[in-house]
């Protein structure tokens, strides 16, 4: 099939190659010059594992632009907006680079029917926001109906960064909104290798023991833009939960592990997500649990749970500064280093990162902050150029003469780090990731979450 992308973020250039991959004829499409540009030069413009490696692989078949006259809309049959949505002030989601993608579409229109996918994660009533837009501006431009030559479905992303390829390749559903019947059948012949596990696996990326299918929920396209926000929510409300259970197993002198193992074996609950720590961060959980409570604002209602879930998680990040307090005294001129500066590991991605308000908390106490991490660096130095830090890829530099460690994100490299080398001093594990008692007996001070 003849594929467009529009957008080339983790979104848009990972769904495009992996489609790329199956045999698609796929164009993607960005605005910014500058990105277009490193794409067709093969330079990836974000780290994500295997990324890289497959994209050299099918760089050949896939066509990069950055004007819609050269996107060749009328010959296409599926077209993905994958655009930013970022939050505005109030909660509800920035759809103004969606108008943009809608108005370029309706521009441009054959005589050819084309499926319209929303892949950005959109606000609940987005799918039919996205076709009255197309259908106006078609008319204002052609001065005439656009009836018959597209159709808008939602089918919502669920990429985990850090492992998008993975979930491009191995998801756990694929989600289409649409009673339009000639959408869905093209949709199902897209993504059929994908539900029928028959493709040739990447080296790199082995399927999955027993992965026989991937099963497609087709429904409204309200519900299935409503599965995305949904989801996501009850993620981010398992981090939090657990989060909350671990100042009380503190307090009580429980060990929060013990306790997430032993719900978590309840195959009613599960295990994953359930990891305490330092809270969430990303592009997705904040924005959409903002976004979530924004739409049930409109219709005057409140999400007093998903609320407390975003409370919880935020206020994580400032526990750990006021942890770190309790033990030091005092902030003031204390040497802090911060271990991870990317929101996880896996990712350069500095969205929502719990890093950058720990950075500036221990700024406004009076601390000399310093931050490593293995491949956000350079996005840290060209996005937080004011922080009030220094960012060094150089550990013995950032491990020198410290008065206090803070793990942030679970790079393997720090748990593997030369401990024995580095004078003993307060660590804040907000991943409850290094080995204490190895550091224990080494006479570091660990202060986990919840043990």
């Amino acid at each position: 099939m003849k594929v467009l992308i529009i957008g080339t973020g983790y979104v848009g250039l990972n769904t495009g190659v992996m489609l790329a991959y199956l045999g698609n004829d796929v164009t993607c499409i960005d605005l910014n010059q500058d990105k277009i540009k490193g794409l067709q030069e093969r330079k990836v413009p974000f780290y994500e594992p295997h990324l890289d490696e497959l994209f050299s692989k099918i760089h050949q078949k896939m066509l990069f632009v950055c004007n819609y006259a050269e996107a060749d809309i009328p010959n296409q049959d599926v077209i993905f907006i994958a655009v930013g949505t970022p939050s505005l002030p109030d909660g509800n989601a920035d759809l103004t680079y969606v108008r943009q993608a809608a108005e370029s579409i309706a521009e441009n229109l054959g005589e050819k029917f084309v499926v319209v996918v929303n892949k950005s994660t959109v606000p609940i009533g987005s799918g039919n926001w996205v076709e009255a837009i197309i259908r106006e501006h078609y008319f204002e431009v052609h001065n005439e109906k656009p009836n018959g030559l597209f159709n808008v479905v939602s089918s919502p992303e669920f990429l985990a960064q850090g492992a998008a390829l993975f979930g491009s390749f191995y998801p756990d559903r694929i989600v289409v909104g649409s009673e339009h019947e000639l959408s869905v059948a093209r949709l199902k012949d897209l993504f059929g290798p994908i539900m029928r596990q028959d493709f040739e696996a990447p080296a790199f990326l082995p399927r999955p023991d027993g992965l026989k299918e991937v099963p497609m929920v087709v429904c409204d396209l309200t519900s299935a833009e409503m599965i995305k926000y949904a989801a996501n929510s009850f993620l981010a409300l398992k981090i939090s939960f657990i989060n909350e259970i671990a100042h009380l197993a503190q307090k009580v002198g429980a060990d929060v592990s013990s306790i997430a193992r032993g719900i978590g074996l309840d195959k009613r609950i599960g295990d994953r997500f359930l990891n305490a720590g330092i809270g969430w961060g990303g592009s997705c959980f904040g924005k959409d649990t903002a976004a979530l409570v924004a739409t049930a604002r409109d219709y005057n209602l409140d999400m007093p749970i998903i609320r407390a879930a975003r409370d919880v998680n935020y206020g994580q990040r400032t526990w750990v500064v006021d942890r770190l307090q309790e033990e030091l005294k005092i902030l003031k001129g204390k040497h802090i280093a911060l271990l991870g500066f990317s929101f996880k590991p896996n990712t350069d991605d500095l969205r929502d990162a719990p890093s950058l308000d720990i950075s500036r908390l221990l700024v406004q106490r009076g601390a000399v902050v310093r931050a490593h991490d293995p491949v956000a660096l350079n996005n840290a130095r060209s996005q937080y150029p004011n922080l009030g830090i220094s960012y060094s890829e150089d550990l013995n530099f950032i491990l020198d003469e410290v008065d206090a460690i803070v793990l942030i994100s679970e790079w393997p490299i720090y748990r593997d780090l030369a401990w024995e080398a580095i004078t003993p001093v307060t660590i804040i594990d907000g991943r409850n990731f290094l080995d204490k008692e190895r550091l224990s007996q080494l006479g570091f001070n660990v202060i986990g979450v919840g043990r």
